[in-house]
């Protein structure tokens, strides 16, 4: 007698949970304008430790906690920069917005530390790519107004580059000034390329689906977050903070049994000192 064979594993929903890489560098950065100046260093090069909270993916209710070395590197050139904004190329600067080249990773998981996973395959690096365009829509003395729109395609780094599809996530960004401090407060929700989210043939039973979406949709919704952060620059020292929270209300793997919690907290902490600055000066970008 034949054995019936067992029903695919399903695999893992949108893997858009902030990874260590990013979210350390980010809060590096984050603190990189602590104020107002006229002409800043071309680059500045420190040490700090960084610790995160970040969720195993998105709807896990697990999470990574980490005590992490960073580094601290600011540059300010005419294409590449690293700063509160990310680390990018800028394609195109205007008055009003500018093109910039990014980037984003999320870390790779053992699924054998996961107990929805357990039995499935590890996740592999996942490192995305692409362009973001910001166009200020509104500005005033100590703030501005951003619409940032990232575009950018989706790999899996599991011995080669294997391509997922690609993620979209504009957001309304709103930078403020106070008393020393860079605040800033984003908004947004996520859509993504049915390459990058599971399809109804590998769940062991059909995924549940509005009527009104085709077998196959080109984009799928997934959820919404929302994020604030703080930072300071003390002399020669810095400190920065980030909470992120995240809904997938409305996401289209809601339904996943990998999803076993609806809402997430990303958190991190960052504290370290400048150690070599350098001579030559140029306008900082406001």
């Amino acid at each position: 007698m034949q054995r019936r064979p067992e029903p695919e594993k399903p695999q893992p929903p949108a893997r858009r949970a902030p990874g260590a890489p990013a979210l350390a560098c980010w809060l590096v950065l984050s603190a990189a304008t602590g104020s107002a100046r006229a002409d800043a260093p071309l680059w500045e090069l420190g040490a700090g430790a960084a610790a995160l909270h970040v969720p195993h993916y998105r709807g896990s209710e697990q999470a990574h906690r980490w005590l992490l070395p960073v580094p601290y590197l600011v540059l300010r050139g005419k294409v590449f920069r690293a700063d509160r904004e990310g680390t990018r190329a800028v394609l195109l600067d205007t008055p009003r917005g500018h093109l910039d080249l990014s980037f984003d990773a999320s870390p790779p998981l053992k699924s054998a530390d996961n107990r929805a996973r357990q039995g499935m395959a590890d996740l592999a690096t996942t490192v995305e790519l692409g362009p973001k365009f910001n166009l200020m829509l509104a500005r005033g003395d100590g703030w501005k107004l951003d619409l940032r729109l990232p575009l950018r395609a989706a790999f899996a780094l599991d011995g080669g580059a294997r391509r997922l599809g690609w993620t979209f996530a504009p957001l309304l960004h709103l930078d403020q000034r106070w008393q020393g401090w860079d605040l800033g407060l984003s908004a947004g929700p996520l859509a993504a390329g049915r390459c990058f989210l599971p399809t109804s043939t590998t769940w062991p039973r059909p995924m549940p689906r509005p009527r009104e979406w085709p077998s196959r949709p080109a984009a799928v919704p997934g959820g919404w977050g929302v994020s604030a952060s703080t930072a300071r620059r003390l002399g020669p020292w810095w400190l920065a903070g980030h909470l992120r929270h995240d809904d997938l209300g409305g996401a289209a793997f809601r339904a996943s049994p990998l999803v076993t919690q609806q809402r997430q907290f990303t958190l991190g902490l960052a504290l370290g000192r400048v150690l070599w600055v350098s001579s030559q000066q140029v306008p900082e970008r406001p």
